[in-house]
């Protein structure tokens, strides 16, 4: 357990470490490439630990420097695994090396967490066997573990049955060059998170492979081809960094978070403008984002479909604005991590914040802050949890985290990071 030291207000400049969603779909592209990539400023966290020590099962080498990665091509070709590929609560990696598992030709077993075997995955695999691929969950859930008997993809057309996880869809557009021929994928439903798939094209193009696709996402042709190695740059965190300026706008103060740039490659710096409608002001600052915040913050309605991971973060500023603040469109909360969608209510309640759950959306009725007060924040494993409500500490005394360390996730130095705030 954790308390947080409250502040009167925050005036810091802060580096955050690379982005999570950048380093994973980075060392994939590397790891199918066909030489030696260099990675700058990558993720270094135990979710991409777990991504690239099963790559290395996978008979991809990755040698991690501290601020560069090298990672070795395989060309596509890929080791059989001597044992299970486990990757804890990572549904990134377990929905990306799933599809990289079908790339091989042998006996694969994804696994991870309790957790994770919770967490569904049903989409993908009907879509990898629509290209071909043995798939099967072993305990017939849909969810993790999963035995691949895996021959190659066979490419051709395929079916994404759902477009509520973005990750399914990068998942199966990262792998789609290698198939035996040109491949054809098309998505039913609206597809969330569009960022993340927009993320996932602009790093294929980088590493040499060109998709073409249509304005929503939901029809894409994948030509045959291969990744080519290179020197890639990370750009920093946006959902790491939107804990330090959510930090500004409740204490009124100045962060400038140095290291994520204007554009951004990530969904989740879209905050930034509603931390800006909610009163906040914001500026360009070299090449980073600084936020400062005002007095009054008043409360917002917003679709947050696009930008799932710092819907937490909103919430939690929420609390500290005047008047309701409706976060619409959020139903893919409940298959994170933890169900944040409830879990963040639950936590704010705990607080004395007035809010209100429904399936796929929350409402937050704020009064300033000064209906909270300290509690213990349960964070259910979930990072997300952990970051966000050590926020609230910095205006109420007597917050404390529960069970803090779950921060390695993501940002394993996020403590130490947070603390210069004070």
């Amino acid at each position: 357990m954790i308390e947080i030291k409250s502040v009167s207000t925050v005036d810091a400049t802060i580096a955050v470490p690379g982005s999570k969603s950048l380093t994973q779909r980075a060392l994939i592209a590397a790891a199918l490439s066909d030489g030696t990539s260099k990675l700058i400023g990558p993720l270094a966290s135990e979710d991409t630990s777990y991504t690239s020590k099963a790559l290395e099962q996978m008979g991809i080498k990755v040698e991690r420097g501290e601020n560069v990665w090298t990672v070795h091509g395989s060309g596509g070709q890929l080791s059989t695994p001597d044992k299970d590929i486990f990757l804890g609560n990572n549904g990134t990696a377990t929905r990306f090396l799933t599809s990289v598992a079908a790339l091989g030709h042998g006996s694969f077993c994804i696994d991870g967490e309790e957790r994770m075997r919770e967490r569904p995955i049903g989409p993908l695999m009907e879509a990898l066997q629509g290209w071909g691929v043995d798939i099967s969950s072993v305990k017939g859930t849909g969810c993790p573990p999963l035995q691949l008997n895996s021959s190659g993809l066979s490419g051709g057309a395929t079916v994404l049955p759902e477009g509520k996880s973005s990750q399914y869809l990068s998942s199966l557009l990262l792998v789609a060059p290698y198939a035996a021929k040109s491949a054809t994928l098309e998505v039913r439903g609206e597809v969330l998170s569009k960022p993340y798939v927009a993320m996932t094209l602009s790093v294929m193009s980088d590493f040499g492979v060109s998709v073409e696709c249509n304005e929503e996402f939901t029809s894409f042709v994948i030509p045959k081809g291969h990744y080519r190695a290179m020197e890639y740059e990370i750009e920093g965190d946006a959902s790491n960094a939107s804990y330090f300026w959510a930090a500004a706008a409740i204490t009124g103060g100045r962060v400038t978070v140095s290291n994520v740039p204007v554009p951004s490659l990530q969904g989740d710096a879209g905050l930034v403008p509603l931390l800006a409608r909610m009163g906040c002001e914001v500026k360009r600052d070299g090449g980073g984002i600084t936020l400062t915040g005002r007095d009054r913050l008043e409360g917002i309605t917003v679709d947050m479909g696009d930008m799932p991971d710092v819907v937490p973060t909103l919430a939690v500023v929420a609390a500290f604005a005047h008047g309701k603040t409706v976060i619409n469109n959020i139903a893919h909360l409940r298959i994170k991590e933890c169900d944040r969608l409830s879990a963040v209510l639950t936590e704010l309640g705990k607080m004395g914040a007035t809010v209100e759950e429904g399936q796929d959306f929350m409402v937050i009725h704020g009064n300033g802050g000064h209906d909270l007060h300290g509690a213990e924040i349960e964070t259910y494993n979930d990072h997300r949890m952990a970051m966000s409500f050590a926020v609230t500490g910095l205006r109420i005394p007597g917050v404390q985290i529960l069970k803090e360390g779950c921060v390695a996730k993501s940002f394993p130095d996020f403590w130490e990071r947070f603390g210069k705030l004070a």
